[in-house]
């Protein structure tokens, strides 16, 4: 029986580039797709949230592609990442070496069993400190915390989520959601 060889960091970062996005899970190599309008419309809401709090001086936003190495075996390519101020020295020149403090995953059908399953994981397990869910097909966001080595959602009050990560961060969904699937 033939066994399957396991690709590292090193196997994934000299992969030549085809145009195409890759992710490294448990060193199998992921192909990701191309995003739906719904989805950069949401990503595009949340990434100027974030850019404010980095205008703030509170940490720095990166969107994809960036790569956040958890492991030798483990390289995600999360749709935006927030480092605070005082975990600046986790990223470098081509990644994020760890778990940065916050995750955003716009899901699309090909990536939701896998944003909502073992890359949830792997981020708690990482310590990521908040990880947000953005469904543009419902559309939702759910900004969840660890709990007990998993994530659970946030409680919205009054339709709005506060971040434990970014100081003074309240996310008004009724703003962030409306309109996703507009005509252009």
């Amino acid at each position: 029986m033939a066994t399957r060889t396991r690709l590292t960091y090193d196997d994934y970062a000299a992969l030549p580039d085809d145009g195409k996005r890759y992710e490294l899970i448990h060193g199998e190599l992921v192909q990701l797709t191309s995003p739906s309008l719904a989805h950069q419309r949401l990503l595009k809401r949340l990434f100027r949230v974030l850019d404010a709090a980095e205008a703030a001086g509170l940490g720095e936003v990166f969107v994809a592609p960036f790569d956040v190495k958890l492991s030798e075996y483990d390289v995600l390519e999360p749709d935006l990442l927030f480092v605070t101020r005082e975990r600046s020295s986790i990223v470098g020149d081509r990644f994020v070496s760890g778990g940065p403090d916050l995750v955003v995953e716009v899901l699309s059908p090909s990536t939701r069993h896998r944003d909502l399953g073992v890359k949830a994981d792997l981020y708690a397990a990482a310590g990521v400190r908040e990880y947000w869910l953005g469904d543009p097909t419902v559309p939702s966001l759910d900004v969840r915390s660890p709990r007990d080595g998993r994530y659970e959602a946030r409680p919205m009050v009054d339709g709005a989520v506060t971040s434990t990560v970014v100081p003074g961060l309240v996310l008004d969904l009724t703003l962030l959601l409306a309109d996703l699937d507009r005509p252009i």
